[in-house]
């Protein structure tokens, strides 16, 4: 899961996931381990500059086999955010239409270039007419066209008028899609890009990337990812530019580092066009539907991309790959494409309601989960944090700078074990893994105990146990289902808290 930066994320899988997470070292729940397999968090890049065009007009011949186009590295992004991205598409080289079946329309005997209409023979009798340079390379100019752009709204027939003017037929518009109805994403896009904005960090030493932000409410409070902004937190710079082309400083609120959420606010927006966006309530979402993702891929503003909820409660474990405490979501998985540099950004519901905050990636490489040490572009596999979970973050943040955790007071086992995680034998420098007093001495666990599920939520490793526990809040009382001995029993256990990163 690509933040902006040096993100990488660990998914931890369900038993039957496919990749399995990198073994990490025993941590207590509440603390970030010390190291974590990275996730690759969503950073911004700047795109490849355009090929030159051709010096001489283009033959009438079959479009180009292939082409590929490279995002190059944001040279000012932090180290391991803004590696280059790449992707290639590939044009059938028999001539045919990109996209689909070989056949009528596509370039066969009788009929014309990419669909266009075949050219009628002359009537009986009728002299013959050799056709004109201008003819032939407007027939070239479709056939480019095409190649290129994926089709061409209109045909040229090989025909004149008494003045030797080529005639064109203009597409029938479709009144229904150009309705922009509600609901429809072009409608959502527009009343949600005036309030998202693309956020620029720069630390100290001069290290910083780019990653979205929108806004959360009227006092000019913007929701964030912390990787986006954390470079920028102490003394740092930080900017906000929204989609009209403004640009406002801003000063971070609070960041909660274990969570990856952070508040910023701008500076003299006295004249921002301040519009919160809608809430939507992500434990009501349901795998199918509909998802809009909204921010700044490799530096590009104001991209739009859509796709469906794919999975939830996927627990994913991320690391801005510095050397720092891992963050830990149960996040909404989807195939709406998200690249690095979409960090921050809203991911939206039919509705137009904000469902989570687009924080990583899975990324493709030549290693194998979540774990890469290549970032590269979207594969379908983007996580958010719900926005049930920022939300009650962000009010934490505003109202006093620091984030709150839920904790049970137990160091666990952070190696994928499928099995659940295990309670450590002892916690850091020695002391005891189930700390006196806490709630999970209070409700009986002990050292070697195996947790399996909280509530109705199978577990399968620690990062997972702490993603979850991480849903709820201090002093929610939740039921933990673990094996000792060979034996299950059920406990209840109300959790406690720790304020601050630590």
């Amino acid at each position: 899961m690509p933040p902006a930066p040096d993100f990488e994320p660990t998914a931890g899988e369900k038993p039957d996931a496919p990749n399995a997470r990198p073994e990490a070292p025993e941590v207590p729940i509440g603390s970030a381990p010390d190291q974590t397999a990275p996730v690759q968090m969503a950073k911004a890049d700047d795109p490849a500059p355009s090929p030159a065009p051709p010096a001489q007009p283009p033959a009438p011949a079959q479009p180009p086999a292939a082409f590929a186009s490279t995002g190059a590295g944001d040279p000012g992004g932090t180290p391991g955010y803004g590696a280059p991205g790449s992707g290639t598409g590939q044009w059938p080289a028999d001539g045919g239409q990109p996209g689909g079946p070989v056949g009528p329309g596509a370039g066969g005997p009788g009929g014309g270039p990419w669909g266009t209409a075949p050219v009628p023979p002359p009537p009986p009798g009728t002299p013959e007419r050799k056709p004109r340079g201008l003819v032939a390379a407007v027939l070239a100019a479709v056939l480019v066209a095409g190649g290129i752009g994926g089709g061409v709204g209109f045909w040229a027939a090989d025909r004149e008028n008494d003045s030797g003017d080529t005639t064109t037929v203009s597409a029938v518009g479709n009144p229904k899609a150009e309705s922009r109805a509600p609901g429809s994403v072009s409608n959502i896009a527009g009343k949600t890009l005036p309030s998202v904005v693309t956020i620029e960090a720069q630390g100290n030493n001069g290290e910083g990337g780019t990653g979205t932000g929108f806004v959360y409410d009227k006092q000019g409070h913007i929701l964030t990812n912390n990787h986006v902004v954390a470079s920028a937190a102490d003394n740092g710079k930080l900017t906000a530019t929204f989609s009209n082309g403004k640009r406002y400083t801003a000063e971070v609120v609070g960041k909660a580092q274990g969570y990856d959420v952070a508040v910023i606010k701008l500076k003299n927006a006295s004249g921002a066009k301040l519009d919160p966006l809608p809430l939507g309530n992500s434990d009501k979402t349901v795998v199918g539907d509909a998802t809009v993702a909204i921010g700044a891929p490799f530096g590009l503003s104001g991209t739009v991309t859509t796709g469906i909820v794919s999975a939830k409660n996927r627990p994913v474990a991320s690391s801005d790959g510095g050397g720092g405490n891992a963050s830990y979501m149960s996040a909404l998985q989807t195939d709406a494409s998200i690249n690095p540099g979409n960090s921050g950004g809203p991911l939206l519901n039919a509705d137009g309601g904000v469902i989570g905050i687009n924080s990583a990636i899975q990324s493709a490489g030549s290693g194998s989960g979540l774990g890469e040490s290549q970032q590269s572009g979207s594969i379908g596999l983007g996580f958010a944090i719900p926005i049930n979970t920022a939300k009650n973050v962000a009010q934490q943040l505003i109202k006093t700078g620091q984030p709150v955790y839920p904790v049970i007071e137990a160091t666990v086992s952070m190696k994928d074990s499928s099995a659940g995680a295990t309670i450590a034998a002892n916690g850091a420098g020695g002391s005891p893994a189930v700390v006196p007093g806490g709630p999970a001495a209070k409700a009986g666990l002990k050292s070697g105990d195996v947790i399996t599920k909280l509530d109705d939520t199978a577990i399968d490793s620690g990062p997972t146990l702490i993603s979850e526990i991480w849903t709820h809040k201090p002093g929610d009382k939740v039921t933990l289902t673990y094996k000792r001995d060979g034996k299950t029993s059920t406990v209840d256990v109300t959790l406690g808290q720790r304020k601050g990163d630590s």
